[in-house]
């Protein structure tokens, strides 16, 4: 779960909006910029360890999950009332 305590958010908002401030401003290149972001970071939290990689699998599965969840599935619920079912 993505749910954090709203004080536990602040300690982070204000670093993250500085980082997607340096992200480049065309969306196309973003990607590989987010891969290595995000790699760095998991390659610095988890210890060298099968048990590690696993849970940061599983935790990428599940941060792929909360965003279909909440912003794409919306976004297609809106297009489909917009443009008709397939």
């Amino acid at each position: 779960m993505p749910y954090i305590r709203k004080e536990d958010r602040e300690r982070y908002d204000s670093i993250i909006a500085q980082l997607v401030e340096k992200l480049p401003d065309d969306v196309t290149a973003v990607d590989g910029h987010l891969n290595y972001i995000i790699t760095k970071i998991l390659k610095t939290v988890y210890p060298p360890k099968y048990f590690n990689y696993n849970r940061a699998m599983g935790m990428l599965e599940c941060v792929k999950q909360e965003f279909y969840r909440v912003v794409v599935a919306p976004y297609e619920d809106e297009k489909r009332e917009q443009y008709g079912d397939v």
